[in-house]
């Protein structure tokens, strides 16, 4: 009997330590969405009042639940993903323990929306790596922007905080967060036909099929944990991740929009031989998202460069443009970006630009 009953006390002691642990597949983390909510009891209006009542997370700080359509003053808060989200007040978190793969790379995406101010930002962390990723430029005309965050995991767990570190006044001026997933990324190598690492973009971060706009990619993130294999986010603004499901894309089934000018720059560093020949050659194109005018790519092989313009219609095609360059270097840094802001023809306060693609890169015999 004895012996029964500590069986029965270890597995209720496992099970109480494990609640919040979520065993990992590629897309929406359990319960990444918030349809499951609080009961009425662990709330008091809006606030959730139990920091384990949401199913799955773990709450800390004024953390509310807001269904979708909920109005603030003169504004109505719209919901991406199903019906529910959450708001993060000052100093207030989200966690959730998740099972993954030591050493493996992964790249968390989430959809998030201001309320209040201006300068609202998150901090994102799976410890000890964390990042502040800013939200004072909104690239959507719904309010919510979708943001990827690349990490290594370091054990076999994961504890994923997403934490609002404000200190606005209302402690309820927070960002809306909703629609929390995750991917597992598989670092690409280069080929013999292909110098340049994950050229395609064809390896990156999760994104959702129910949402319109992309994912964006934010500023100075490291190459070994972007959340875009091989590439470094060199700019002061976001770029953006977008797929055949909801735009034109130049070649296979992801491509990167330059959606902030000369501050929205990719960037990869590949190895090459001083004194031999080179042959960068990259796709330039429109997402089909109504960004309409005259556009130009900028790219840069070490000191050289071109300028590739193409006047867009906004209903998608592109072209290819070729820079062919003799390596100074042992290591040559091969960078995009876009000359001009755009702003979609249909909507003056969404941020748009050219579409890169299918960058190549070979050596080639002295021409």
């Amino acid at each position: 009997m004895r012996m029964v009953h500590g069986i029965l006390m270890w597995v209720l002691l496992v099970s109480a330590t494990c609640h919040f642990v979520s065993a990992f597949t590629d897309g929406l983390l359990p319960n990444g969405d918030f349809e499951k909510g609080p009961k009425r009891s662990d709330m008091k209006g809006t606030v959730v009042i139990n920091k384990h009542s949401i199913p799955n997370w773990e709450l800390s700080g004024f953390v509310e639940y807001i269904k979708s359509g909920q109005k603030q003053g003169d504004m109505l808060l719209v919901v991406p993903e199903g019906a529910f989200a959450v708001r993060l007040g000052n100093e207030a978190s989200i966690k959730q323990r998740i099972k993954v793969t030591r050493g493996q790379n992964y790249a968390i995406t989430f959809c998030a929306a201001r309320t209040c101010a201006q300068e609202e930002r998150l901090n994102i962390s799976v410890s000890p790596e964390w990042g502040v990723l800013p939200m004072q430029t909104l690239y959507s005309s719904s309010g919510w922007d979708c943001y990827a965050w690349g990490f290594v995991a370091l054990s076999n767990f994961a504890e994923l905080v997403i934490h609002n570190p404000g200190v606005e006044e209302d402690p309820a001026c927070g960002p809306l967060i909703d629609a929390v997933a995750m991917r597992n990324l598989y670092p690409p190598k280069r080929t013999g036909t292909n110098l340049m690492k994950n050229g395609n973009f064809e390896e990156g971060p999760f994104i959702f099929r129910n949402t319109t706009w992309g994912t964006l990619i934010p500023p100075n993130i490291e190459d070994a944990h972007s959340p875009l294999p091989g590439w470094m986010i060199e700019s002061l603004k976001a770029v953006k991740y977008v797929d055949a499901n909801h735009f034109f894309i130049p070649s296979g089934r992801r491509a990167i929009e330059l959606v902030a000018g000369k501050e929205s720059a990719i960037a990869q560093v590949v190895r090459t031989i001083p004194g031999k020949h080179y042959s960068l050659s990259f796709a330039v194109g429109d997402a089909k998202d109504a960004c309409v005018g005259a556009m130009v790519v900028e790219a840069f092989a070490g000191k050289d460069t071109i300028k590739v313009p193409y006047n867009s219609k906004g209903k998608g095609g592109f072209k290819r443009a070729v820079l062919r360059f003799v390596a100074s270097e042992t290591r040559t840094r091969i960078m995009f970006y876009s000359t001009f802001y755009s702003m979609r023809s249909d909507d003056f306060s969404s941020l748009c630009g050219p579409v890169v693609d299918d960058v190549r890169l070979l050596s080639i015999r002295k021409p």
